[in-house]
């Protein structure tokens, strides 16, 4: 049975699922974040899942990145499968402005955690929701 890792769990505010993924918003507020988390047991890296949920990860990927050009107009989205402390495969996607508090340097450790207030989380959540909503997404 699929259970999400605790760290996931604890750094992330839930949004939707996908046939597939868990869509999960990173609770770090200076960049706008989300994580795919698929909905499969002991399955750390992408080439381990079968090849239709393989084709489903990189659909459900593209949903999202599309959602997040169009709601944050980043001037570069990062998306990437890294795992060195939560080895449940998960896929990182990052907005990213040229001015952001880390650009040009990865997000990790670049600044101080700052959690959402709760006013700007229902709205960020809420604003992820319905223009994922024609996709499919169910919360």
């Amino acid at each position: 049975m699929f259970k999400l890792d605790d760290r996931l769990g604890n750094d992330t505010h839930f949004v939707g699922e996908w046939s597939l993924s868990l869509l999960l918003l990173h609770g770090d507020s200076n960049f706008p974040w989300c994580i795919l988390v698929p909905k499969r047991e002991q399955v750390c890296e992408i080439f381990e899942l079968k090849e239709e949920d393989q084709l489903g990860l990189l659909d459900e990927s593209r949903l999202l990145a599309t959602a997040l050009m169009e709601i944050f107009r980043p001037d570069k989205l990062n998306v990437a499968a890294l795992g060195n402390m939560v080895k449940q495969l998960h896929v990182h996607h990052i907005a990213r402005y040229e001015d952001d508090v880390a650009w040009p340097a990865p997000v990790w450790g670049a600044v101080s955690f700052k959690e959402y207030e709760a006013d700007a989380l229902k709205l960020r959540i809420s604003s992820l929701r319905k223009v994922l909503r024609p996709t499919g997404l169910s919360w």
